[in-house]
């Protein structure tokens, strides 16, 4: 069972990047996958969320920005950034559960290593 991020990188200020979480060892369709966030110097954060029927939510500062979306026949949820400002870098994590949206299961507790994102000014 395993959730494996990547996409980060290093960009500019105001560029955009595009962040993937595959799943495998079971059956993603079911279940929730979102994204975390540890920025320096601040508790770890939810950024979104994508549930099993379709629904999406992406916590209030970050919308506008921020799009989650997921493809279940390649098993994989991705996060769109744009408009990367400096204070978006740190460690980006996939897990299930997460939270904000409609789900047919939530028995598993799964996150993934992370990938690193990188915004200069």
């Amino acid at each position: 069972v395993q959730l494996q991020a990547s996409g980060g990188g290093l960009v500019h200020s105001g560029g955009s990047l595009r962040l993937s979480c595959v799943a495998s060892g079971f059956s993603s369709d079911y279940y929730s996958i979102g994204w975390l966030r540890q920025v320096a110097g601040k508790a770890r954060e939810r950024v979104a969320c994508a549930g099993n029927i379709g629904s999406t939510y992406i916590e209030d500062p970050l919308r506008g920005r921020f799009t989650i979306s997921r493809d279940n026949a390649k098993k994989t949820v991705y996060l769109e950034i744009s408009n990367l400002k400096p204070e978006d870098t740190g460690v980006y994590y996939c897990v299930t559960p997460c939270l904000g949206v409609v789900t047919a299961r939530a028995d598993l507790e799964v996150e993934g290593q992370g990938t690193q994102v990188t915004v200069s000014s």
